[in-house]
């Protein structure tokens, strides 16, 4: 089954970056797309970052345009979030999302805090 594992998180200080992974199983990783996505109590999942199947269409948040960097390694079934200038606002727990044959399948989260 499909299967997606978020890792990466942490406690850093404003201004400083982390690099979130998801490693997907269960289904063929170059076929999909790939996203992002974040979530604070009480909020909605918020849309973050979306990568194509190819690696080469790739969207982003306001939010994120300019600080996040959405890439893959299909050889390791692997989605990356680079973020950079973290601020307080960015944390939250973030998912990793994928659609398979019309099903939407999200990982348990990694948390971020940032926090001085």
């Amino acid at each position: 089954q499909v299967q997606l594992v978020e890792s990466g998180g942490g406690l850093v200080q404003p201004g400083e970056s982390l690099r979130l992974s998801c490693k997907a199983s269960g289904y063929t990783f170059a076929d999909y797309g790939m996203s992002w996505y974040r979530q604070v109590p009480g909020k909605e999942r918020e849309f973050i970052a979306r990568i194509s199947p190819t690696g080469l269409g790739k969207d982003y948040s306001d939010s994120a345009k300019g600080r996040f960097t959405v890439s893959r390694d299909d050889a390791r079934s692997t989605v990356h979030l680079q973020m950079n200038s973290l601020d307080v606002k960015d944390t939250a727990t973030y998912y990793c999302n994928v659609r398979v044959m019309r099903n939407d399948y999200w990982g348990r989260g990694t948390q971020v805090t940032v926090s001085s």
